[in-house]
């Protein structure tokens, strides 16, 4: 019963024809200054929830999660019981050996680096990602797949031959020259982003041969369920290997990627958040001028018996009114906007004529969104607080006016 009075008070004070057209405007301001925060905050943590769920789909599905480097240039091997082991282990998805490469590749007068990855049937079946073909490479030892950005570079077309030169290694560390592959270009690779300006796909045992590896593969690679324990597991199974190796995981060479958008969010959040507190500075504002021009009135609701606590309830319903319409609508702008980010950006990219993510300077070359409930509720409550807090100062200034005084 109290609570439903305070509230019929609060509207009406809300409401007051009497009130002047310059409080309006600070309290209308503090609730556009809260719905536009909100929004920009939920929109923008799940964009950031776009990329990290990209990261883990498109990034993490082809370089590896953890590996081991051979650390003698005769390369490395998968034993039998390595193979168990890994078998038997939930935490790995699978567990490949394969040869890589740094080189050039020669189309004419035209040359691109490359880092060329040697692999076999095994390799690819547990790499869909690349989509290279599991026989891929039974009719044409000699074949490649090159990424899309080395294709253009080059000006090379399917069928076409090209040279791969490989530096050669002399015991005294004196120049050589390089050993050189004829390569014919099977097809094409598009992963997104830089990837696919360096990337290429090429037959293990030819690649392995080239560079006098003789156990098969220089580098061992695991997939793992979580790729966020890649550094814990490579280590376990460093630990136990039983030849010389150099051990890495995935953030030593791509981790700044989940760095920066873990960096983004919490910047992000936290200048949205302080956003949101400005514009509660606004409430405290209005609710003071409010308090000011409704002097008589709360005073004759004290002699009529109101009390402190009353009074009090009725100023912070009033401010807490404004922060929830604000935060009600920017909340709803913010997840409308999330769900349908991709068509908004299609309607910017055509009207204004430009990409927004242009190709090449991220992994993916869209804007992705992804929608966490709990972000929402995160900042509608925040922001649901800051109100409350802002309009504590001002509830306590109208509970304290004397009704003799203020009725002189």
């Amino acid at each position: 019963m109290r609570f439903s009075l305070a509230w019929t008070f609060a509207n009406k004070f809300r409401q007051s024809k009497q009130q002047s057209g310059f409080i309006s405007f600070v309290s209308a301001s503090s609730t556009a200054g809260i719905g536009l925060g909100c929004f920009v905050l939920i929109l923008l943590l799940s964009v950031m929830n776009g990329f990290e769920k990209e990261l883990r789909n498109t990034l993490l599905s082809y370089i590896p999660h953890a590996e081991f480097i051979a650390a003698n240039p005769e390369g490395i091997y998968l034993d039998k019981q390595i193979k168990t082991q890994a078998e038997a282990d939930p935490r790995v998805l699978s567990l490949v050996s394969y040869t890589k490469a740094s080189g050039l590749l020669q189309n004419g007068t035209k040359m691109k680096s490359v880092e060329i990855q040697g692999v076999d049937s095994d390799y690819l079946q547990h790499k869909p990602s690349l989509t290279v073909p599991p026989t891929a490479f039974e009719n044409d030892e000699n074949g490649v797949y090159l990424g899309a950005g080395v294709i253009k570079k080059l000006e090379i077309s399917i069928g076409d031959k090209v040279q791969l030169l490989l530096p050669s290694a002399t015991q005294d560390l004196s120049f050589a020259a390089p050993k050189v592959i004829w390569l014919t270009v099977l097809g094409e690779i598009s992963l997104g982003g830089e990837a696919d300006d360096f990337v290429g796909i090429m037959n293990k045992q030819t690649l392995s041969l080239a560079l006098g590896v003789t156990y098969g593969a220089t580098h061992v690679e695991f997939q793992l369920a979580d790729p966020f324990m890649g550094r814990q597991i490579v280590r376990e199974y460093g630990m136990a290997f039983n030849q010389s190796v150099y051990m890495s995981d995935w953030t030593l060479t791509n981790g700044h990627l989940y760095q920066d958008i873990q960096l983004v969010r919490t910047v992000v959040y936290i200048t949205l958040t302080l956003v949101i507190c400005v514009a509660s500075f606004n409430i405290v504002s209005s609710l003071v001028m409010s308090v000011k021009e409704k002097t008589s009135e709360i005073a004759m609701l004290k002699t009529m018996g109101a009390q402190d606590g009353f009074i009090r309830s009725i100023f912070v319903i009033k401010g807490l009114i404004n922060g929830i319409y604000g935060a009600s609508l920017g909340t709803l702008l913010g997840v409308l906007a999330s769900i349908y980010l991709n068509q908004i950006t299609g309607f910017i990219e055509a009207v204004f004529g430009f990409q927004v993510l242009a190709d090449g300077i991220y992994f993916i070359n869209y804007l992705p969104a992804e929608l966490q409930v709990i972000d929402v509720v995160a900042t509608f409550l925040v922001a649901v607080v800051l109100c409350v807090i802002a309009t504590l100062y001002p509830a306590s200034k109208a509970a304290n006016i004397h009704p003799a005084s203020a009725l002189q």
